[in-house]
């Protein structure tokens, strides 16, 4: 009979050591644990050699990453399997930029902990996706947060596949944070210090499209008076993000699938072939095999774009993240609108979570604004939600005007404490609140968003770019 293979659970947690060594011994493995990475180093040093190692990030002396980093020169095929309560972005991508197989979330169900490491032991021949270590410098990630286990699951899947040039598909509703999601993606990865372009396929007209996605050459039709850079050549070496993918015209889904088989096209009007290194990131809303059903999407692009999968859960389905997020956008907003910072009652955080989300993070994020900008005291009270409920559905025919009655107090507060440019931060907030609206209600179509509110397209596109930037 063969071994048990020799495991070692390094934790300064003595009921983690405790619980999940006595779920691994019950499940045949040899077991050894050590209360702190340096233990394990020392036992290491003396010539012990375990076939798979759990260990815990933060801990007294050298840490789990620093371990990770001495096991892995020593062991390169050692697999590792990382534990931690804190599952963020830059945690998960060190952990796997570092040579860890898997990222094991604190709390865990211990039948999953076993099984898991009953899936990492056979796979001794380490991958190069799990076990290069890329050296990359990376800020800390503040865009995306989240404690619920769909989100813990989500930074777990972008720190790995952060690392690896693979095609990702990022699926959610309008108001999710997609675009967050290609950002942490580009920013972990060793792509990080080269570009990451962005563009709303939905957002431009279809006989524009083509020359905004690979360029055109001066005369290649009305107007082309000199060259233009496409975004796959901007995006050379880097991302490229795709925004409502499933809105791209059928003509275009052509082109777009021989540039991922290829990496080569030609620019509109042009006979030089362009070869590009572009890692292409897709987002939409919309079910893309119902549209491949319909006729309305290539089948084979999908499979190209659908490499890899991450889902964005709606609010309503990780209503434990509320107070968090609520937290800071309303501690983002007093910043920006230059007023103390608003907390939610116990209450008022209730009511929130009660709340469906329709618009999802995006709504909660312009609602916090607007309870910064309007709530008298520095907690926001349950009623506080209603008067504000109050007036956003007060006389929806429009003959109301409370709204305005709103913006004279929050206009007098800010002069009285010297708010600069009052008039631009003013039109700001308000041109961003009409269109957040306008989008959310035609499902982030920018065209017929722009059609509700009498505006152009290229305003919008305009409006929102400028807003982006400044925010």
């Amino acid at each position: 009979m063969a071994e048990p293979a020799k495991l070692w659970v390094v934790d300064d947690d003595r009921s983690i050591r405790f619980v999940l060594s006595t779920a691994l011994t019950e499940a045949g493995y040899a077991v050894s644990t050590f209360a702190s990475a340096d233990e394990a180093l020392l036992a290491l040093d003396a010539g012990q050699r375990p076939a798979l190692v759990l260990a815990d990030v933060r801990m007294p002396g050298t840490d789990g990453l620093g371990l990770l980093e001495r096991l892995k020169a020593q062991l390169p095929k050692l697999p590792v399997i990382v534990m931690s309560a804190h599952t963020d972005i830059a945690s998960t991508a060190g952990a796997f930029r570092g040579g860890a197989q898997e990222f094991l979330s604190k709390p865990f169900d211990l039948d999953a902990a076993v099984d898991l490491v009953r899936r990492c032991l056979p796979e001794l021949e380490a991958t190069p996706e799990t076990l290069a270590a890329l050296d990359v410098r990376l800020a800390p990630s503040t865009d995306l947060i989240g404690q619920a286990p769909a989100m813990r699951a989500l930074f777990r899947a972008i720190g790995r596949f952060a690392q690896v040039p693979l095609s990702v598909l990022i699926t959610g509703e309008t108001g999710t944070g997609k675009e967050l999601v290609a950002h942490a993606l580009h920013r972990e990865s060793p792509r990080a210090g080269k570009p990451f372009i962005a563009l709303n396929t939905a957002a431009i007209p279809a006989e524009l499209l083509e020359s905004e996605l690979f360029g055109h050459e001066a005369g290649a039709f009305t107007g082309a008076q000199r060259r233009q850079i496409g975004r796959f050549e901007q995006a050379n070496g880097g991302s490229l993000f795709l925004d409502e993918i499933g809105d791209m015209p059928a003509a275009l889904q052509t082109r777009l699938l021989r540039v991922l088989a290829e990496g080569e096209f030609f620019r509109v009007g042009g006979r030089e072939l362009i070869r590009v290194d572009v890692r292409v990131i897709a987002a939409t809303h919309q079910p893309l095999e119902a549209l491949v059903e319909q006729g309305r999407f290539r089948a084979d692009l999908l499979h190209r774009l659908d490499v890899v999968r991450l889902h964005l859960p709606p609010l309503r389905q990780r209503s434990e993240d509320i107070p968090l997020l609520a937290a800071r956008f309303l501690a983002h907003a007093a910043s920006k609108l230059h007023l103390p910072t608003r907390k939610l009652s116990p209450a008022a955080l209730e009511r929130l979570s009660e709340h469906a989300w329709p618009g999802n993070v995006r709504e909660l994020e312009n609602l916090c604004w607007r309870l910064a900008a309007l709530t008298p005291g520095e907690t926001i009270a349950a009623s506080d939600l209603d008067q504000l409920h109050a007036r956003t559905n007060a006389n929806p025919a429009g003959q109301g005007l409370d709204w305005t009655s709103a913006l004279a107090d929050w206009t007098r507060q800010q002069l009285i404490t010297g708010t600069a440019d009052l008039h631009a931060l003013a039109r700001e907030r308000l041109d961003l609140a009409m269109l957040d609206v306008a989008l959310s209600l035609r499902d982030g179509r920018r065209g017929e968003a722009a059609e509700a509110l009498g505006m152009s397209r290229n305003t919008v596109t305009r409006k929102l770019g400028s807003s982006r930037k400044r925010h």
